[in-house]
């Protein structure tokens, strides 16, 4: 005998609009560990500081900087490491999530969402520990994930960011015209703060407007002094600092395609 579940609530949706953006922001996190010991001390660092708890208050912040509504969340940690995080949201504009479903949407935006994904890397023989992150925003209508790169910056420890976006669909407006992207720039780092972008020494960008399709990588300057990335700040002086410095640089300008 079978049961069936019961459908939920049906959002009511109005309008017509399936212009849809994407975000895709991919950073890297690097750190110089020294022992087993504080390979160990890394990733339960990460655990604690990166939850699925910790990514959706990061995804709550991101909707209300974009001015979007919370409609459902999910969270899940993985043994032994890494988290994921989906949150659904529409453009419904003010007010925040209380952990019910709205019974209506203004707009045909039902289809927006947040997804984080973590992949915390302590596995590397000398010791060069890494912490990645995966968020994709996407949007349908007249929001702009773009809006939310600064505070991406803010939330974590980037040295190595790879950002895609792109534009797709269309909206037709009430004469009927199509519009295929309601924004124009030249670059997202048009939408980058400046003072974040100083500390950058490598950038580059692929733009191709005609197909609503742009790209920039960033990666950190090298100038940084080891203790940026040492698991113990108080092994400034240990002999092998300098090699292993030489090694994360390495890292980085294999994962920006340095080389």
């Amino acid at each position: 005998m079978s049961t069936k579940m019961p459908m939920p609530e049906r959002i009511k949706l109005s309008g017509f609009n399936n212009l849809t953006k994407v975000l895709s922001f991919n950073l890297y996190d690097f750190c110089i560990t020294l022992s087993e010991e504080q390979k160990e001390e890394y990733i339960q660092y990460i655990d604690e500081t990166y939850s699925a708890k910790r990514i959706e208050e990061i995804s709550f912040k991101i909707c209300e900087i974009i001015e979007a509504n919370v409609i459902s969340v999910s969270g899940q940690d993985y043994d032994p490491v890494g988290a994921s995080t989906m949150t659904l949201m529409s453009d419904i504009k003010g007010g925040k999530w209380d952990g019910k479903r709205p019974s209506s949407v203004s707009m045909h935006l039902d289809k927006s969402h947040i997804t984080a994904h973590t992949y915390p890397d302590a596995a590397d023989e000398q010791g060069i520990c890494s912490f990645r992150v995966d968020i994709d925003i996407a949007t349908c209508g007249e929001i702009i994930p773009l809006q939310a790169i600064n505070y991406l910056f803010e939330a974590f420890e980037c040295d190595v960011v790879l950002i895609d976006y792109v534009v797709r669909g269309y909206t037709r407006l009430e004469n009927g015209r199509k519009i295929y992207n309601d924004h124009y720039f030249n670059s997202i780092q048009d939408f980058i703060d400046p003072k974040i972008l100083e500390k950058y020494k490598y950038r580059s960008d692929i733009n191709i407007d005609p197909a609503n399709i742009w790209q920039t990588k960033l990666m950190i300057s090298e100038s940084y002094e080891a203790t940026r990335y040492l698991m113990n700040p108080e092994d400034t002086n240990h002999p092998d600092v300098e090699k292993k410095m030489s090694l994360l640089h390495s890292e980085m300008k294999e994962i920006y395609q340095l080389k």
